[in-house]
């Protein structure tokens, strides 16, 4: 049986991840991208499902674990009657090779250490083929290799010698002080040899540097700045190092309810996501990232933009086409899991809006336009004129009745704000007297449908008497100040109505809005806009109080899932979740900027605060 999802965490390469438990095994990891199959699925499942644990004999959890400085090098520590050993696991940066290395360093005394290997390729529908082999450069009873085949996929593992036991493969070693024993699991194409084992003290030192010279600009200090830092990276560690796609989640179909169907797969790029991701990294003096997503964004909706997606692949890949693996019996029993999202096919008219105030971030941050960045801005917004009239999915991609949401409508005003101030400030050339038009005719469509005089508050979309905390971001985005009395009437009715044990709701399950069945729990971005609202409406208690508590809800590596289940006090939900570790950075910040500055009018976006 798999873990709380909190007892997990991340070791990645900036190709894919892995998540690791405190009981020291690996329960899911897909090779060689984020969204390739799994070699190890336990996590969907349980042991028979995949995955490789490295522990002392008969322990079940660790005494502790960190993460070696702004790595994801994580750091293992087994404390045991006979003495103490510390397990390093990571996957090397910058060899464009899919391996992880499992190192065990003896402390002090002597343990016996069991490693278990349970390979099932392709979401455990593949048992592989395995034979026995000897390590290149090999010598000793401890520098064996054991080659695992399946279709398309191979690994080769080495190490101590790993003997057939029930379909899996197992050692038992002895790792005294001052001794180090190395495991290496290395992904190749099936139809090519085994590529030679890595030199793993150049891996350590190596991935070390990389994730520090990243990092080195970072601010330091501050209330929230180990948080901020350790989120930077969370975001770092899941864009692809070569095509600049951001990955909503490593994982996929972690329950947003526990035994329920809302399952769904996040190892794909959300331009709404990215975007935000983008705008964080940004406000953090990350520019050169924005011009590489740039040109993810460009290759991947090339061509007519009446053909722009909501999510593409980390290539710009755009059928992902959603099936239901029979193999897997999912987390805890939550069935189905998912492989692909439906929801690419959906129109959801405010991922223009976080597109173009992305791109505008990273005009203002100095990033010039080129012969094909501000054509194509033009072109998206060409291509939401003629959607005018269209309803939408809206930005949670409800699979119920597409419909006016109100924020969707504000993104779109946002969409066209931000070709107005291009042309206005940046003298680049465009339509805007149109422009202008269609986005003062918004504003007045927003606030005569979207406004609800007797709720005295904005409302989740036309016509509708339902609140939804997505309504917190039109404030972030110019589109009304966060003082103003018809935002502060939309945040009384949102703590009324969606507030669960201090946490935010995204919405009402309850009104059907959605087309699902079943509950969810609080969604940790939206308590973090909350956050925002407060420190930027003048209550920096509530503020501190309300982000205090949240950033306690990080497990003990600093990761933050999707959701957070307050009854059992558990993650919930895909993990790491870029949405929760962005607006945590953005909380952060607008909570700064209050206690800094005394200066609460509306906030531009170059400010750090948006």
């Amino acid at each position: 049986m798999p873990l709380a999802i909190e007892d997990y965490a991340l070791i990645g390469d900036c190709h894919t991840a892995a998540l690791v438990g405190t009981d020291g095994s690996i329960d899911w990891l897909c090779l060689p991208r984020f969204d390739s199959p799994s070699t190890f699925a336990g996590l969907l499942g349980d042991d028979e499902h995949g995955h490789w644990r490295v522990r002392p004999v008969g322990a079940d959890r660790c005494t502790d674990r960190r993460y070696d400085g702004d790595s994801f090098t994580l750091l293992t520590r087994w404390v045991t009657e006979s003495g103490e050993i510390e397990v390093v696991d990571l996957m090397p940066m910058g060899g464009r090779r899919a391996d992880v290395i499992r190192r065990v360093r003896g402390v002090r005394g002597t343990v016996r250490v069991e490693e278990v290997l349970r390979i099932r390729f392709d979401y455990a529908d593949a048992i592989p083929w395995v034979r026995q082999s000897r390590s290149e450069g090999g010598t000793g009873e401890r520098e064996h290799a054991l080659i695992a085949v399946a279709g398309p996929d191979s690994v080769v593992v080495r190490g101590p010698r790993l003997a057939a036991e029930n379909f899996a493969h197992r050692a038992v070693f002895e790792v005294a002080a001052g001794q180090t024993v190395d495991l290496v699991l290395t992904w190749f194409p099936a139809h090519r040899p085994p590529p030679p084992m890595p030199d793993v003290d150049a891996c350590l030192t190596e991935t070390r540097a990389w994730w520090t010279r990243w990092a080195q600009h970072l601010a330091g200090d501050g209330r929230y700045a180990a948080a901020v830092r350790r989120s930077l990276l969370v975001l770092r560690a899941l864009t692809h190092e070569d095509t600049a796609g951001i990955v909503a989640a490593p994982t996929t179909s972690l329950p947003e309810s526990f035994g329920g169907d809302r399952n769904w797969d996040y190892r794909y790029v959300w331009l709404r996501d990215a975007s935000l991701t983008l705008q964080a990294l940004m406000l953090h003096g990350f520019v050169g990232e924005a011009e590489e997503w740039r040109n993810w964004l460009l290759r991947a909706i090339a061509g007519d933009p009446a053909d722009v997606q909501i999510m593409y692949g980390l290539g710009g890949e755009r059928r992902l086409p959603e099936w239901e693996v029979a193999t897997l019996p999912g987390y805890l029993g939550s069935a189905p899991v998912r492989v692909g999202n439906g929801a690419y096919t959906q129109f959801q008219g405010d991922v223009f809006g976080e597109i173009m105030l992305a791109l505008e971030q990273a005009r203002l941050l100095g990033v010039g336009e080129d012969r094909v960045s501000w054509p194509l801005q033009i072109a998206l917004l060409g291509h939401i004129e003629a959607n005018l009239e269209r309803d939408d999915h809206g930005i949670w991609e409800i699979r119920g009745t597409p419909r006016r949401f109100t924020q969707s409508r504000a993104m779109v005003w946002a969409a066209f704000d931000c070709g107005i101030r291009a042309v206005r400030e940046h003298v680049l050339s465009g339509p805007v007297d149109r422009w202008e038009r269609i986005r003062d005719d918004l504003r007045r469509e927003i606030e005569e449908h979207g406004f609800n005089v007797e709720l005295g508050s904005y409302v989740q979309y036309y016509g509708g008497t339902e609140v939804d905390a997505s309504l917190l971001t039109l404030p972030q985005i110019g589109f009304v100040d966060a003082d103003d009395p018809r935002m502060l009437g939309t945040v009384t009715a949102i703590e009324r109505d969606l507030l669960r044990d201090g946490l935010l709701l995204r919405y009402r399950v309850e009104s059907g809005v959605d087309g699902l069945q079943g509950d969810e729990h609080p969604f940790l971005a939206c308590s973090f806009w909350l956050v925002q609202q407060y420190a930027r409406s003048g209550r920096l208690t509530d503020a501190h109080r309300l982000m205090d508590r949240l950033v306690g809800l990080a497990n003990d590596v600093g990761l933050l899932s999707e959701e957070y289940d307050t009854e059992h006090r558990r993650h919930v939900g895909n993990t790491p979740q870029a949405f929760s570790h962005l607006a945590l950075v953005r909380a952060a910040d607008a909570i700064t900027r209050a206690t800094v500055l005394t200066d609460t009018g509306p906030l531009r976006l170059e400010d750090p605060a948006t």
